[in-house]
């Protein structure tokens, strides 16, 4: 279902100079498979996030989702296939300050194009716990609470594909196995591929497979 070659992703450094990032020969996903990735901090997981999901070009290979190239599509297109077919966990949550927690989770649904389902957008709320902060704004809400309503939106669209960033980083200690539960639970009863990138190895060790990036990402310096 995900396919990546050959590819090379660098920053310019401020004298000018390329900072590689990313330099993978190969990573796959099956449709339906599930995985932790780990790998010290500045390896390159959240880059590589943001190529798979077309928030960030790379500078040369292929990202195959399905039967499309990412890489090939206009801004636009990449745009447009996001919101259609991949969810999207932020660290830092994107939530939109002026609508409420169930608002947020039902413009994931909007921005995708599709039916809006009121009923799914509350079922993925209660299930991280949060039915009864449904109406409250983002500024109302706590770091953990947060990051618990992007998680629901993430899954709001039915992705094909879903990519969390930290998703348990910021929630506490009560509330990690419920928001890896309902990942894990609804990616499983629909199919959706899930890539969970965490420092966390109570999370990690939950999945069948654990990749670490340090190892295929040649552009990681080991010292």
């Amino acid at each position: 279902m995900l396919q990546i070659r050959d590819l090379k992703k660098s920053f310019t450094e401020p004298d000018g100079g390329d900072l590689p990032i990313l330099d993978i020969e190969a990573f796959d996903l099956a449709a339906g498979e599930q995985m932790a990735l780990v790998g010290r901090s500045g390896c390159g997981k959240s880059t590589l996030l943001h190529v798979i999901s077309g928030i960030s070009r790379p500078d040369s290979g292929k990202v195959k989702i399905g039967e499309w190239d990412i890489t090939l599509f206009t801004e636009p297109e990449c745009d447009r296939f996001r919101a259609e077919q991949i969810g999207y966990v932020f660290q830092t949550f994107n939530l939109l300050p002026g609508f409420s927690a169930l608002e947020n989770v039902l413009l994931g649904m909007r921005f995708a194009g599709g039916r809006i389902d009121r009923a799914r957008a509350k079922d993925l709320l209660d299930r991280v716990g949060l039915s009864h902060r449904m109406t409250h704004k983002p500024t109302q809400l706590s770091v953990g609470e947060q990051q618990r309503v992007s998680v629901a939106r993430g899954l709001a669209n039915r992705p094909k594909l879903l990519l969390a960033d930290e998703p348990t980083a910021n929630v506490d200690s009560g509330h990690q196995q419920q928001v890896v539960d309902l990942l894990r639970g609804v990616c499983r009863e629909e199919n959706v591929g899930l890539i969970v990138v965490t420092h966390t190895p109570e999370v990690a060790n939950q999945f069948e497979r654990i990749d670490n990036l340090e190892e295929i990402n040649r552009a990681v310096v080991v010292a």
